[in-house]
């Protein structure tokens, strides 16, 4: 009887937990409104942003890397996820090439709530612009391709090639590039534009899903 009452608990404290951290976030954005100079945009922006912060940070939560391969095999398997997120990083625009002369230094853009506040440096050799929503997503799809190539085989070589033969696994890796270079040379740049915020979030919780659950490797 105490099982029964036990397990007809949980998913009522499941769904407390859910309410209350959304009313923390409805609070922090109302809160970031107002002690900041953001200014109100369109309802889906904010909402585009928590969603990458949400969905990132519940993947990363859920999803348990395997125990049988070696400390060797992990250590490749971690190089291969640093190297992807690095490429995200490039194509997305939070590391991109600098402004010579025109460098402007350190600042906060305060952008819409999961978009900001992002630290901002724009240096004479290289320019950073880290937004928390594509900092939380990328790190995201990177722990995910490293749970995928340790879940693919026990070597690394041969993890690599199991997940690039996963099409369902390879072609949300290359939309997510190939976004990226539609959006434009900047994360800035492209988050000005209306139809890079859609496209965007659309590949990656399709990225992210398919990742997650990975077909063909599991």
């Amino acid at each position: 009887m105490a099982t029964v009452s036990l397990g007809r608990r949980l998913p009522a404290r499941r769904l407390g937990w859910g309410a209350l951290l959304l009313n923390l976030q409805l609070v922090s954005i109302v809160a970031y409104y107002t002690l900041t100079t953001a200014e109100p945009t369109e309802l889906r922006y904010a909402l585009y942003g928590l969603l990458w912060v949400n969905l990132g940070a519940v993947a990363i939560y859920a999803t348990d890397p395997p125990e049988g391969p070696d400390f060797a095999t992990r250590r490749r398997a971690a190089a291969l996820a640093a190297a992807y997120f690095g490429v995200l990083a490039v194509f997305g625009g939070v590391i991109s090439t600098g402004l010579g002369d025109a460098a402007s230094g350190v600042r906060i853009a305060w952008l819409p709530p999961g978009w900001g506040p992002a630290f901002v440096y724009a240096g004479e050799y290289v320019v950073i612009a880290a937004m928390p929503a594509f900092l939380v997503g990328y790190a995201a799809l990177a722990y995910l391709v490293y749970v995928t190539v340790l879940e693919a085989s026990g070597s690394a070589v041969a993890g690599l090639l199991g997940l690039f033969s996963c099409v369902s696994c390879t072609w949300p890796i290359l939309a997510s590039i190939g976004t990226s270079l539609v959006g434009g040379a900047g994360i800035l740049g492209a988050a000005a534009l209306n139809a890079s915020y859609d496209l965007s979030t659309a590949v990656f919780v399709l990225t992210l899903g398919l990742l997650y659950w990975r077909p063909g490797i599991r």
